[in-house]
C-alpha cells in the first residue's frame, strides 16, 4: 500500500523510449482483430496475450478488464487474493465519502496534526511537519491520501472513517466482494516489515518506528515477508476492485458530488506513471490509483477514457511475490494496460 519506492522517474525515461513499441501494439492488434475473427469478439486473443505478458512481472499478475458500456470482461487470477497496497485508499475514500453525503463528516472540517499522526512510507506531511500543529481539511487530507498516496493523511481519514470494519460494511452493501481493509497503513508496514510491538498509538512517532525497524533481524525480517505473502488481509480480488469501480462510475457508490470529486481527485493522481499509463497516448485520460510495497508488490486500478467515444475501460492491475525489480513490474502492468486498450479501441463491437 504505501509508496515506499518512487519509480516515477525511471518510467517516464520508459515511456520516452518504448513509444515506436505503443506504435507496434497498435499495428499487430489492429491487423489482428480487424479480420474475420472481429465478428465473434475473441477476447481469448487479449487473455492469451496478457498471459505471455504475466512472466515479465517476474511474480504473479492479476488482471481485471471491464468495459463499462459494453459489460464486456475477461479476468486472469480474477478470483486470487493480491496485497492491495497503496490501492486500498480506494475503499478508504468510498467510506470516507459516505460519511459525508450522510451529513457525518464535512469536508472542510479541519484536523489539527499530532506528532503521532505523522507515519512512515509515502507521502509529504512526514516530511514537511517535524513538529506537528498544522491543521488541515478533510477534503486536504483526502487529496494528500489519493493524489501523492500520503500514508499519514490515509491513517487520519481511516480513524476518521471509523477503521476497516466500517468500510469493509458498506462494501458489503455495495454489493462489493473479494477486498478487504483491515489496517492502517502503519501497522500494515510494521508486519510487513517484521516490527512487533508497536506501541499505542500516542506514542508511535516516525523516530519511535525508525527505531523499531532497526532492532528486526535479518532473519526475522524475512519471515515476516513469508507471512506478509501468505496473510489475507489488506487484500483484493483483481474482479473485486474492479467491481468497487464500477460502482463508483455509475454513480452507484456515493452522490453525484461525491463521485465527481472521487473521479476528479483520481484522473489527477501523480504516482504511477509508468503503470496503466505507462504505454498509452500521452493524450489518453486515466482515473487511477496505485499500490507499492517494496516487497515484490505493485498495484494500479483504475478507469481508461478510450479515445472517439470509445467508453470507458477497467483496468485493476495486481503484482505480487516479484522477484524483479519495480520498473520490470511496472512494464508488466503497462504492457497488460496497453493490450487491453488496444483491443477495446479496436474492437469496440458490443
Amino acid at each position: 500500500m504505501p509508496e515506499l519506492r518512487p519509480w516515477c522517474k525511471i518510467g517516464d525515461n520508459l515511456c520516452r523510449n518504448q513509444r515506436p513499441m505503443k506504435m507496434c501494439y497498435a499495428l499487430v492488434l489492429a491487423s489482428i482483430l480487424g479480420g474475420p475473427l472481429a465478428a465473434q469478439d475473441r477476447l481469448d486473443l487479449l487473455s492469451a496475450e496478457i498471459d505471455r505478458v504475466a512472466p515479465l512481472s517476474g511474480g504473479v499478475l492479476g488482471i481485471g478488464i471491464h468495459h463499462l458500456e459494453t459489460g464486456r470482461e475477461l479476468y486472469v487470477r480474477g478470483d486470487d487474493q493480491f496485497p492491495m497496497a497503496s490501492s486500498f485508499k480506494v475503499p478508504v475514500a468510498v467510506q470516507l465519502l459516505t460519511l459525508v453525503d450522510q451529513g457525518k463528516l464535512r469536508l472542510d472540517s479541519m484536523v489539527t496534526l499530532k506528532p503521532s499522526d505523522l507515519h512512515p512510507g509515502s507521502g509529504t506531511l512526514t516530511n514537511l511537519f517535524d513538529d506537528p500543529g498544522v491543521s488541515l481539511s478533510v477534503r486536504n487530507l483526502l487529496e494528500l491520501m489519493l493524489l501523492i498516496s500520503d500514508n499519514s493523511a490515509t491513517d487520519i481519514l481511516l480513524r476518521l472513517a471509523g477503521g476497516g470494519e466500517p468500510v469493509n460494511a458498506r462494501l458489503r452493501a455495495l454489493g462489493v466482494s473479494g477486498i478487504s481493509v483491515d489496517r492502517p497503513t502503519v501497522a500494515l508496514i510494521a508486519d510487513a516489515v517484521g516490527v512487533r510491538n508497536l506501541p499505542p498509538e500516542s506514542e508511535l512517532t516516525p523516530k519511535v518506528f525508525r527505531e523499531l525497524s532497526r532492532q528486526v533481524t535479518d532473519d526475522e525480517r524475512k519471515a515476516a515477508v513469508e507471512v506478509f505473502y501468505h496473510d489475507p488481509r489488506d487484500t483484493a480480488t483483481p474482479k473485486g476492485m474492479a467491481a468497487l469501480l464500477r460502482k463508483i462510475w455509475r454513480g452507484e457508490a456515493l452522490s453525484p458530488e461525491s463521485t465527481a470529486l472521487l473521479i476528479d481527485i483520481m484522473y489527477r493522481c501523480q504516482t504511477g506513471q509508468a503503470r496503466i499509463k505507462g504505454l498509452l497516448p500521452p493524450d489518453v485520460r486515466v482515473a487511477h490509483k496505485t499500490g507499492t510495497l517494496g516487497l515484490g508488490v505493485a498495484a494500479d486500478v483504475g478507469v481508461i477514457e478510450l479515445p472517439g467515444g470509445g467508453g470507458h475501460l477497467i483496468v485493476t492491475a495486481f503484482v505480487k511475490q516479484s522477484t524483479k525489480d519495480g520498473p520490470e513490474q511496472e512494464r508488466a502492468i503497462a504492457q497488460a494496460a496497453r493490450a487491453a486498450y488496444d483491443y477495446f479501441l479496436f474492437h469496440p463491437g458490443r
